[in-house]
């Protein structure tokens, strides 16, 4: 099938002729976050109701005021799939906060679907099978090669099918206005600065380092940032986090010693290593006053809950997950056990009490909501369903 690749903006007159009456598009973004220091947005996706497929190369030019108008349009519906980190980049990097969203792996979550990637949706509900082969490819690489823009294509020329079959099965069992309430909340979703935290408490094992360990792989997390933000590489992709956490109990010396630690090749030892191994040693000469310890768990924390709360919490975990195995749904998706531990620290006295909690949606408190008070009524007499 033929698609068209639309890297000018010259190219757009006959996509934008098509987008001025659409009704509904499927959409996906492809990012370069796998291979390259920034997750910059690479390549937009769009298929069209009426058979037509576009890629649009998000680094030739600038696609938001092209897509703005109509991604943000209430009336033309959107289709995506796992459309969570999609917005994020739309958002960060073109300005577009998409309306009218239909999110077919939300949709298959609700039906309570055992495989929620798109490969396994599309082979049970539409009998394709879509390939793996460029899952991790860098789309930040110029030109695309055509295997890659046909396998890029896939994941939006069928979706719109995959979304009348899932919204068709939703109407039946009466969940549709579930999903019609998950799909507003997306559009709420906005692209938000990393948390400014100590760098060491991101990698595995760093609680069990010394102090003077930790500076150096402080100092080690800091090194590899600098590195790879000037090779245009993903940070893993120069050292992963176990070879930093060797090379801060190791204290290498030397480049040769630098070179021996697992994760390190020789070039990176003797070529951007020299530098670290002058942090280190700078490291090295610093006094124990001024050496960080571990960072402490943030403000605001409520520790482990008091007995009674524990015992609350089991209680409407119980009956979260009966009616779970009932609905057929997954357990998180019903009802995530951080809303239910908002239920038992502060429990209600009535069922309306649930509703607009942070942590619970109406959908949810329609569908569970009856089996937590009945649960927390079995341990206090005093909850009623008005």
């Amino acid at each position: 099938m033929q698609h068209i690749l639309i890297d000018d903006e010259g190219g757009l007159e006959p996509l934008r002729a098509q987008l001025d009456r659409v009704e509904r598009l499927a959409l996906d973004c492809e990012a370069a976050g796998f291979h390259r220091y920034s997750d910059r947005l690479c390549l937009v996706q769009v298929s069209l109701a009426e058979g037509a497929d576009y890629l649009l190369d998000a680094l030739a030019f600038d696609l938001g005021p092209f897509l703005r108008g109509v991604l943000e349009d209430p009336e033309v519906e959107v289709v995506m799939h796992g459309s969570d980190y999609d917005l994020r980049l739309l958002d960060r990097d073109l300005g577009i906060r998409p309306r009218g969203i239909f999110d077919t792996q939300v949709a298959a979550a609700l039906l309570g679907e055992p495989g929620l990637g798109l490969s396994a949706l599309l082979e049970r509900h539409v009998g394709v099978r879509l390939s793996k082969k460029f899952q991790r490819a860098d789309w930040a690489a110029r030109p695309l090669g055509d295997e890659m823009l046909r396998y890029a294509v896939e994941d939006t020329r069928h979706l719109l099918r995959l979304s009348d079959l899932l919204w068709n099965q939703l109407e039946s069992r009466n969940r549709d206005h579930w999903a019609l309430e998950e799909f507003e909340l997306l559009q709420d979703i906005r692209y938000e600065e990393p948390a400014d935290v100590d760098p060491v408490a991101r990698v595995k094992g760093a609680r069990d380092l010394t102090p003077r360990q930790l500076e150096r792989l402080r100092v080690c997390l800091v090194w590899r940032d600098e590195v790879a933000q000037e090779m245009d590489r993903a940070p893993f992709r120069v050292a992963d986090d176990r070879a930093l956490s060797a090379v801060a109990v190791a204290a290498p010396e030397s480049a040769a010693q630098l070179a021996d630690v697992r994760g390190f090749s020789r070039g990176l030892a003797r070529g951007p290593g020299e530098s670290l191994l002058q942090r280190l040693e700078a490291v090295d000469r610093l006094p124990e006053s001024e050496l960080r310890g571990y960072p402490p768990p943030p403000r605001g924390g409520v520790g482990r809950p008091p007995p009674e709360v524990e015992e609350r919490l089991d209680r409407v975990k119980a009956a979260r997950n009966r009616r779970a195995v009932e609905l057929g749904l997954d357990r998180g998706t019903l009802l995530p056990n951080a809303g239910l531990l908002e239920i038992a620290w502060d429990p209600p006295s009535a069922l309306s009490e649930l509703d607009g909690r942070g942590a619970i949606k109406r959908w949810q408190l329609e569908a569970v909501g009856d089996a937590i008070l009945s649960a927390l009524n079995g341990g206090s007499g005093r909850v009623t369903s008005e």
